[in-house]
């Protein structure tokens, strides 16, 4: 989705027809949207990553009831 609107912004500021491209793109997000409301539905109640804003996953130790240590993500 990025390279679509990628080309979307070089056509306008080239003052290029982008109707094709923008079309596409507001193609993609409605199924982007469609996704994320299917996975709302089926339970997903997480926060869904942002890409503007990378988060880096890290390993967190727990201690689990059995006194050993165990890694989640």
């Amino acid at each position: 989705m990025a390279g679509v609107e990628a080309s979307v912004r070089d056509r306008i500021n080239g003052d290029r027809d982008c109707a094709e491209q923008a079309l596409l793109q507001m193609d993609l997000r409605r199924k982007v949207d469609l996704l994320i409301n299917e996975w709302k539905a089926a339970g997903g109640g997480g926060v869904l990553p942002d890409v503007r804003n990378p988060v880096r996953l890290r390993l967190i130790k727990t201690v689990g009831s059995s006194g050993r240590a165990s890694v989640s993500r």
